[in-house]
C-alpha cells in the first residue's frame, strides 16, 4: 500500500442522509436527537417518528459546533430550518452542551430506545460499542431497560484505541476488521487489561527476532488485537442480568451500536464466543442514540 501521509487512516468516512419519502412539511410534530460523543457526532430528525434525515460527523474540539453542524446536514437542502423542530433532545458526552436542547438526555435510555427502532422488538440485548465506553444493556419486551453494565476503568474494548492504531499503522480504519479476519486460524489476543499495554504489545510484534523462524503475518497481528477488543466487550456484555426471572426468558437477540460496531473484526468474534449471530439493520449504527433522544424528547 502506498503511504499517504496526509491520509487520516483513523476517521470513518462522514455520512448524510435525507428522505425523499418523508413531508416534513405535513408532519404533526418534528423531534431531532443530538448525540454528541467524543470522536462522533450524529443528528437524527423524526417527522410523526418518521426518520427524516440524519447525519454523522466528526465531533473535533467544540461540542456545540459539532452538534450544529450534524443537525445541519441532516436537515439537508429540505429548506427546514431549526425553527421547525419542535423538540431536542441531547445525549452523550457533550450533550449538555446543546444549551437549544429541551431535555439532555440519559445515554442507556437513549440507545436502547434507538436500538428498538433500529433493529425491531427482537432486539433484547444492546451493545454500544462506542469511543470511550462500551455499554451492554439488557431491555425487556416492553422497552424498559432490565439492566445495563459499562467498562469502568481503561480498557481494550473502545472505539478510541482502533482509532489510534489505525494512525498509527496507516490502515484505513474500514478495512482492518475484515483484514483481522482473514487468517488461516485465530491467534491469541495481545494484553486485555489496558488499551495502552495492547497498543504497545501489538506494535512490537513487528519485527519481533523471535519471529523470524514462522514471522505472524499483519492480519494475524490485527486479529489479536481485534480479538482483544472484542474480549474486553464480552467483559462488560457478561455483567448484565439475564431475563431469566419468573415467567421472563433469556434472549439472546443482540443489537450492536456504535462506530465500533463497523468493524467485523470485533462484532464477528464477540459472536463467535457468545454463539449468537447478531440482528442486521439498514441504518448506520452509530445514530441509535440520536434516533433514541429524538423519540424521548
Amino acid at each position: 500500500m502506498a503511504q499517504n501521509m496526509t491520509q487520516e487512516y483513523w476517521k470513518w468516512p462522514e455520512s448524510a442522509w435525507t428522505s425523499d419519502d418523508v413531508d416534513w412539511r405535513a408532519a404533526a410534530r418534528i423531534a431531532a436527537g443530538l448525540d454528541i460523543g467524543t470522536t462522533s457526532t450524529q443528528a437524527a430528525i423524526l417527522c410523526d417518528d418518521k426518520l427524516f434525515g440524519y447525519a454523522n460527523i466528526h465531533t473535533g474540539v467544540d461540542f456545540k459546533k459539532a452538534a450544529d453542524a450534524a443537525l445541519r446536514k441532516a436537515m439537508g437542502s429540505s429548506g427546514m430550518t431549526r425553527a421547525d423542530i419542535k423538540a431536542v433532545g441531547a445525549t452523550g458526552w457533550g450533550g449538555k452542551n446543546v444549551e437549544y436542547a429541551n431535555s439532555c438526555m440519559d445515554e442507556v435510555q437513549s440507545h436502547a430506545k434507538g436500538a428498538r427502532y433500529m433493529f425491531g422488538p427482537e432486539v433484547h440485548t444492546v451493545v454500544d460499542l462506542g469511543g470511550q465506553t462500551v455499554k451492554a444493556i439488557r431491555l425487556y419486551d416492553w422497552d424498559r431497560v432490565w439492566d445495563f453494565t459499562m467498562n469502568d476503568k481503561c480498557a481494550t474494548g473502545m472505539g478510541r484505541n482502533v482509532e489510534f492504531l489505525c494512525d498509527l499503522l496507516q490502515v484505513p480504519i474500514e478495512e482492518i476488521g475484515a483484514l483481522s479476519l482473514d487468517v488461516d486460524a485465530e491467534p491469541e489476543p495481545v494484553a486485555t487489561s489496558c488499551y495502552c499495554f495492547a497498543d504497545t504489545e501489538t506494535m512490537g510484534l513487528f519485527g519481533r527476532p523471535e519471529f523470524k523462524s514462522a514471522p505472524l503475518t499483519e492480519n494475524e497481528i490485527y486479529a489479536k488485537h481485534m480479538f482483544a477488543l472484542a474480549w474486553r466487550a464480552l467483559g462488560t456484555i457478561g455483567r448484565i442480568q439475564p431475563l431469566d426471572v419468573g415467567d421472563v426468558k433469556i434472549y439472546p437477540s443482540l443489537g450492536f451500536t456504535g462506530g465500533l460496531a463497523k468493524n467485523a473484526g470485533v462484532t464477528k468474534r464477540i459472536e463467535r464466543e457468545l454463539n449468537v449471530t447478531a440482528l442486521t439493520s439498514a441504518y448506520d449504527p452509530q445514530i441509535a442514540g440520536a434516533i433514541g433522544a429524538a423519540l424521548l424528547v
